[in-house]
């Protein structure tokens, strides 16, 4: 087995392994009674509200926007600095995504530049949470409320996060979560929609699902255009286990950030991520490099760490400079702070399995890397 430091690695003890077992063991691999009671465990997670689980947080966003009537014509605000997901799923309903720049503190979309982004076209915010730092919630509520606008959050990488002391996906309109092998907590893929009523779970169900509606006589009907995207009974047994564990898994994330602000070098020149302990589930750790600083780009100090023995991702670039948004008219220069943090940012090991010496010895080898590659 190597020996290197992953980035990020998932916790899975003895209750998941015979939680998955038993469902390999009854013969029901596909959707089916761990799913509900996946759905039920994480909508008391949410407070009560109608949650239904999918086969990826992709999946969950982009059903969301056909659940919210997105398509043709219509145009969703977001920010460049996020997986690709959150923008593509904008295109796949016919959509058009309008970049709104990143606020340089947060590393999250500049809430001040938002109204002036909003046009005659505009039907929703889909606002996101970078590394596990929720968005300001108050100020993207007001807006929509008072443009009449939709919110659809990306929270695919804050769970367990909370705002003012309220639990992220237990307020809000649409908010969709990850389940992703990275994530907080994982299902291996998968992810989920919290919505408003069980009105609008209904509908969920039925556009996860090929459209159909089972009638009671066995029968079944198709009365909209629906996609596969349909959870296992295995991603949720496993998916019922992680969630008992999430708050364990978020705690052991907040004390090990807090030995990175405790032993990383600050006279290196590395911008380090807002040291928010009370609200972020601290689903990455993401300095940015001083690459003004140093001898060497972004790729060579990856390879340099990774000769350390220590892996380090990076999440994310900025997406309007991928080749399939400059076609559509992006450019560099639009989102200048987007694409200083998309440049300059590396995700290093951060995951509920690290012990405190793994901090020390990341921390360690930055210092090593950085001091010989400086100018």
């Amino acid at each position: 087995m190597s020996n290197e430091l992953p980035f990020a690695r998932p916790l899975i003890g003895d209750d998941e392994r015979a939680a998955v077992d038993a469902v390999l063991r009854s013969g029901w691999l596909t959707t089916g009674p761990r799913c509900r009671e996946f759905e039920d465990a994480l909508s008391a997670y949410f407070g009560g509200r109608p949650t239904r689980v999918v086969a990826s947080g992709t999946a969950a966003l982009e059903i969301a926007l056909r659940l919210a009537g997105i398509g043709p014509g219509d145009e969703v605000i977001t920010c460049p600095l996020s997986w690709v997901a959150t923008a593509n799923v904008v295109l796949a309903v016919g959509a058009t995504p309008v970049f709104v720049d990143a606020d340089a503190r947060t590393r999250n979309i500049d809430v001040s530049r938002i109204e002036p982004a909003i046009g005659a076209r505009t039907r929703m915010l889909l606002p996101v949470d970078l590394a596990g730092l929720p968005t300001n919630r108050d100020a993207i509520a007001a807006i929509a409320a008072h443009h009449q606008l939709r919110v659809l959050e990306d929270a695919a990488q804050s769970m367990g996060a909370n705002w003012k002391g309220a639990r992220i996906g237990s307020f809000g309109d649409l908010v969709s979560f990850s389940f992703h092998a990275n994530k907080n907590m994982t299902t291996g893929e998968g992810g989920c929609l919290v919505m408003n009523d069980a009105e609008e779970a209904r509908r969920f169900e039925k556009l996860r699902l090929q459209g159909v509606t089972r009638l009671p006589d066995g029968s079944m009907d198709v009365d909209v255009l629906g996609a596969k995207a349909n959870l296992t009974d295995i991603a949720a047994a496993l998916g019922i286990v992680q969630l008992r564990r999430l708050d364990a898994f978020n705690e052991r994330r907040r004390a090990l950030a807090r030995l990175y602000f405790e032993h990383f070098d600050r006279s290196l020149g590395f911008a380090l991520p807002p040291a928010d302990f009370a609200q972020s589930n601290w689903h990455m750790f993401q300095p940015l490099l001083p690459l003004d600083r140093l001898r060497i780009g972004r790729g060579e100090f990856i390879d340099a760490m990774r000769r350390e023995g220590i892996a380090v991702g990076v999440h994310y670039p900025a997406m309007h400079l991928f080749a399939l948004y400059r076609a559509r008219g992006y450019h560099e220069g639009q989102f200048p702070v987007a694409e200083d943090i998309g440049r300059r940012t590396v995700t290093l090991p951060l995951h509920a399995g690290m012990r405190d010496d793994d901090v020390l010895r990341v921390c360690e080898a930055v210092q090593r890397v950085t001091k010989a590659a400086l100018r």
